[in-house]
């Protein structure tokens, strides 16, 4: 008797790896398909219309770096899927993450996090209302001509 238990033991362990394994596996196809390339735009209110920006540049605008004094990012609410995402490809941070930075920005005075609002058509409104004023919408979305389309370089 003594020698199936261990045997028995092996067979719950594989047991447990292989429900873990696939575990694993459906959370990595989860992942990846929330960060596939998305069909989100950054668009700006500017009167440069050939301006162009790399992914650090809008993630030091986003998270508060020296870009941010030029331009005023605007963010969805959190936890709107397309937030989700962009905060996952263009600034390279999870939510939790970003909130924690925030937090730690405001309790010592350095910084504010972006602006927020509840819609894209809010975000839009915002756009039109402030000259330099930055923010991500889904492609697709009727932008007014007074905005600038930003290409990544």
């Amino acid at each position: 008797m003594i020698f199936f238990k261990p045997i028995n033991n092996i067979k719950k362990t594989m047991m447990l790896f292989v429900v873990a394994s696939s575990l694993f596996g459906f959370s990595i196809s989860v992942y990846a398909e929330n960060t596939k390339s998305s069909n989100v735009i950054i668009v700006v209110n500017t009167t440069d219309q050939n301006l162009s920006f790399s992914k650090q540049q809008i993630r030091h605008i986003y998270m508060g770096g020296a870009m941010s004094r030029q331009f005023k990012a605007v963010n969805l609410f959190v936890g709107n899927p397309l937030r989700i995402n962009f905060n996952t490809r263009m600034v390279g941070l999870t939510e939790s993450r970003i909130q924690a930075y925030w937090a730690q920005m405001r309790f010592t005075g350095r910084s504010k996090p972006p602006i927020e609002f509840e819609s894209t058509e809010e975000v839009i409104e915002y756009l039109l209302a402030v000259e330099d004023s930055v923010a991500y919408l889904p492609a697709g979305i009727t932008i007014p001509k007074e905005l600038t389309i930003i290409s990544l370089n």
